[in-house]
């Protein structure tokens, strides 16, 4: 769990506390980084016999959506970057949402705080 979010009934917390959220939820998005870019380092090492740098380089730019840089010459390596763009598809949306959740949460719950005064 990235961090408990401050209920409805609660104060929005300082400016201070928001941003070690935030810290967090950017170290969550590094290291999903970094473990969808190692994946993908891995896959294309072993699959088409790419050397460590052409391997990131690939990886770093299906990762990014760029597509990828070379050409694939084996069929278990046009199947892993198939599947590789799928899975980091999906990896971007999740790091994204890590993200999102406490800026979107900070400002939900700042308009909520604000009508239950108005009452």
């Amino acid at each position: 769990m990235l961090t408990r979010f401050e209920r409805s009934n609660q104060k929005v917390i300082t400016r201070r506390q928001f941003a070690n959220r935030m810290a967090k939820a950017v170290g969550i998005w590094f290291g999903l980084t970094a473990f969808g870019l190692a994946i993908g380092i891995a896959g294309y090492m072993l699959s088409e016999g790419m050397s460590l740098i052409d391997a990131f380089v690939n990886a770093a730019m299906i990762l990014s959506r760029m597509g990828p840089v070379g050409e694939l010459h084996t069929e278990a390596g046009k199947i892993f970057a198939g599947c590789y763009a799928i899975f980091s598809g999906l990896m971007i949306v999740i790091a994204t949402g890590f993200v999102l959740s406490p800026i979107f949460h900070r400002v939900l719950h700042h308009f909520h705080v604000e009508m239950k005064g108005e009452d």
